[in-house]
């Protein structure tokens, strides 16, 4: 049985390699603070005109 065991090891290992991805694209657009609601990037600058 350690091919099961090896097998859940790899598939752990991909499912954290993919959610960590997942995670880092997030929070790089957290900090450039692209904001779907706000439109492309200097549209919404919130000053008139």
């Amino acid at each position: 049985m350690w091919y099961f065991a090896w097998i859940l090891g790899v598939l752990l290992a991909c499912s954290f390699g993919i959610i960590n991805a997942m995670w880092l694209e997030v929070t790089e657009n957290l900090d450039r603070g692209d904001n779907p609601e706000s439109g492309p990037a200097g549209k919404d600058s919130g000053q008139p005109g």
